[in-house]
């Protein structure tokens, strides 16, 4: 779209909905007392019920007919939900566990999936950026892994289950929030059935939760939907080559949360770890903006070969 007015707008809602999911950290440690897998039940109940709402106002519930019909599809999705089930529960695990800096690493390394993705997946060749990037990637962890005394599987989790998560999504001819509808009501039921589980344990949060924490387990579904709105409205306004700088918003805002807000530990060997995946980061973007630039001044022709 080349509206000056309606790029603006994108802008806008694109920087809104990585600062909102960036805040999603601060949203969760309210929620810190509470069992990690019954938060997670919770938010895709939630989920589940204000997608139902989403498709009712927005009249879209014929777009999800395609699945009933197409097994592959249908397929896709189901594992799709599965491995958006493991980042989020990864994810709010970490949170309420204080290893918020782990989940910045994790959404840091996840681009750099993503060209490991191309390669074994797709059967792309690296590039000398790539590989520039893959090498400072893996020292990173190796740096991180000593400086922790342990591997980081936790951000090693975040990064494997959103890169091969977005893989998929991309396989998937649905909008964002058809997809993201289609995923919630999969795992509705097993969601409820494990918050009901986990519901007469002691410290549960039908049990022990004020009403102010029960207010915010009860709003998860819209903590949820709607930066994925202001997603999907901004990515049909703005460039790609807007959004993709802008995905580095919520490891940041988590990385100086971690830091800044909950004191967690950031040794020097973990900042020269975080340096070294920046590095990386940097090289990556650099690069794919050299490339992106260049296809837009190549000939027409050119351009659609590729």
């Amino acid at each position: 779209m080349h509206d000056p007015a309606e790029r603006r707008k994108g802008v806008i809602a694109g920087l809104a909905a990585y600062i909102v999911w960036g805040l999603l950290t601060v949203y969760w440690k309210q929620l810190h007392h509470f069992d990690a897998f019954e938060l997670i039940g919770w938010r895709i109940s939630a989920s589940a019920v204000v997608m139902a709402v989403v498709l009712t106002v927005t009249k879209r519930w014929g777009h999800l007919r395609v699945l009933r019909t197409d097994r592959h599809l249908l397929g896709r999705v189901v594992i799709a939900a599965l491995l958006l089930t493991v980042n989020w529960t990864s994810y709010v695990w970490a949170v309420v566990h204080d290893h918020v800096l782990e989940t910045a690493l994790g959404y840091f390394i996840a681009p750099i999936g993503t060209v490991l993705v191309g390669v074994f997946v797709l059967g792309e060749h690296l590039r000398s950026a790539q590989k520039i990037s893959l090498a400072f990637a893996v020292a990173s962890v190796a740096v991180l892994t000593f400086s922790y005394g342990r591997v980081p599987w936790l951000a090693l989790t975040i990064a494997v289950s959103w890169t091969i998560y977005g893989y998929l999504k991309k396989q998937v001819p649905l909008t964002p929030v058809e997809s993201m509808a289609a995923e919630s009501f999969i795992l509705f039921i097993p969601a409820v059935i494990l918050a009901v589980a986990l519901a007469g344990r002691s410290g549960s949060i039908p049990s022990s939760a004020s009403s102010t924490e029960l207010t915010y387990a009860l709003l998860t579904g819209l903590a949820t939907v709607g930066p994925l709105m202001l997603f999907a409205y901004a990515a049909q306004r703005m460039p790609l080559s807007l959004i993709g700088p802008m995905q580095y918003i919520v490891p940041t805002m988590n990385f100086l949360l971690g830091w800044l807000l909950y004191d967690e530990t950031l040794t020097p060997s973990r900042v020269f770890g975080f340096a070294l995946v920046w590095i990386g980061l940097a090289v990556l973007t650099i690069d794919s903006a050299r490339r992106m630039r260049a296809t837009r001044t190549a000939p027409a022709d050119v351009a659609m070969a590729t």
